[in-house]
This record gives C-alpha cells, sequence and structure tokens, in this order.
C-alpha cells in the first residue's frame, strides 16, 4: 500500500489486483472541490481499461433547492459531469507523478442517454473506459448505475494539458 502525503489514509489494492482512492487521494488527482466535486470515491481502478468513481447522494445536496425542491432529482448533466471527473481522476491516476502539474478538460460529449431518475440516498456508480488514447486526447465510455440499474449512459472525450 502506497502511504498518501500528509494524510494517513491510504490507496488501496483489492483482492481481485485492483485499486481504490479515497477522497483525500481525488482531491490531489482533479482540482474539483464543493459544491462542485462529484465523486466521494474511486474503485475498481485498473490502469489498463478504467475505473469505477462513487458519488453518495445525499438530500443535502445544493443543487436540490432548485431542482426540484418538492421532488428532488439530481440533474443529468450533473451525472455526466460525475462520469467526466471520475474519468479525469483515473487519467491523473495512470499517468501517477507525471501528471502532478496537468489537467483534464472535458471536450466531448455523445449519445448521453438519461434513463431514470437520481435521488436523495441513492449510491451512483459511475464506471468509466477507456476507448481511445492518442497523445494528449482520450475518449471513454461511462455508464452511471444505482442499485445494478442504468440511470444514465455517454461518451465523451477530454484532453490533458499543462496547469
Amino acid at each position: 500500500m502506497q502511504q498518501l502525503a500528509g494524510t494517513n489514509m491510504r490507496d488501496k489494492e483489492t483482492s481481485t489486483g485492483l485499486q481504490t482512492a479515497d477522497i483525500n487521494k481525488i482531491k490531489t488527482m482533479i482540482p474539483h472541490r464543493y459544491p462542485f466535486l462529484l465523486i466521494d470515491k474511486m474503485v475498481d481502478i485498473d490502469v489498463e481499461t478504467g475505473a469505477v468513481g462513487i458519488k453518495n447522494v445525499t438530500a443535502n445536496e445544493e443543487f436540490f433547492q432548485g431542482h426540484f425542491p418538492d421532488h428532488p432529482v439530481m440533474p443529468g448533466v450533473l451525472v455526466v459531469e460525475a462520469l467526466a471527473q471520475t474519468a479525469a481522476a483515473f487519467v491523473v491516476f495512470k499517468l501517477g507523478d507525471g501528471a502532478q502539474e496537468k489537467l483534464v478538460y472535458f471536450m466531448t460529449i455523445d449519445k448521453a442517454r438519461f434513463r431514470a431518475p437520481v435521488v436523495p440516498g441513492d449510491r451512483l456508480e459511475l464506471d468509466v473506459r477507456v476507448t481511445k488514447n492518442r497523445g494528449t486526447i482520450w475518449k471513454f465510455k461511462g455508464v452511471a448505475t444505482v442499485d445494478g440499474n442504468v440511470v444514465a449512459d455517454a461518451e465523451f472525450g477530454a484532453m490533458i494539458r499543462d496547469k
């Protein structure tokens, strides 16, 4: 296990050989912060293929104040953003120390589909898989699920650049 700088939390390797990253590690990989940091943890990180991000959706999310107060639903675009944040953290995780001075920018969204609402109390699983990587350009397929049911999916692209 690798010790994280400035904390006693650790990245873990699971019995399957896949790795995880807690919120402290995620904050070293992407610049997002409250209220726009939309992943709480990463699990099943396979540096060759992709990772799964976890977002625990609570009634305290700021966006529920207006979307919709009497029937809270997580905006679909934020579900896609959570997929993109998982992909960005994955890219930085994969590149390791070489990515310390890099940022991952969202470039494209294609074939986005929203299949079911995400509501307070849901545990959103954000599975992102690399479909193409050429230089600084990355392409992903992302599938968001709640309790094993697909709530959204999309294909999207990102670019890694110097800060």
